[in-house]
């Protein structure tokens, strides 16, 4: 059998209990088509980028599956029917990861980097920004020469005082 990470996106209007009983039931149709569902993380509700069906919030929760691709073809089939679940994806992996996923995990234990000022710039130096710190070159000027850089300006015609 194949392994499979699918993450679903279901309504906001929707409560954590309804949530349940969908990845329950979701459940039961990977088991009755001789699949195993493994880990399953509920990351709560969060905000869309974007709307989608009317929604600018959706409940997202990651299922590790176990199953046949006849047993997640049929649950997709009834994501895809469900007005509940608004997105749906499933990747299929390798192996499954250990511990909690990215999403679980806290910030401290995701930066591990550290934040921008911690990076090392290399042999490129200090950021300099623009010609402020720049001392090769004299202030701008504009109405240094006669008529700019597009020549002398003629009246307008048809404007008070431009046309004689």
């Amino acid at each position: 059998m194949a392994l499979y990470e699918h993450v679903f996106l279901a309504r906001q209007d929707l409560s954590q209990q309804q949530v349940d009983a969908l990845v329950e039931h979701y459940k039961d149709v990977v088991s009755s088509h001789g699949g195993s569902v493994g880990r399953v993380e509920n990351w709560g509700l969060k905000s869309l980028t974007y709307r989608v069906k009317k929604n600018r919030k959706a409940y997202y929760t990651l299922m590790d599956l176990d199953c046949p691709p006849a047993a997640l073809n049929e649950m997709e089939r009834q994501m895809g029917l469900s007005e509940d679940v608004l997105r749906f994806l499933t990747v299929k992996v390798d192996k499954h990861e250990e511990g909690a996923s990215a999403m679980m995990q806290k910030r401290e234990e995701r930066s591990d980097r550290g934040g921008f000022g911690d990076r090392d710039r290399g042999d490129r130096g200090p950021r300099s920004f623009g010609d402020r710190d720049r001392g090769d070159r004299g202030p701008r000027s504009f109405g240094d020469r006669e008529g700019g850089d597009r020549g002398p300006r003629r009246p307008r015609e048809g404007v008070e005082g431009g046309a004689e």
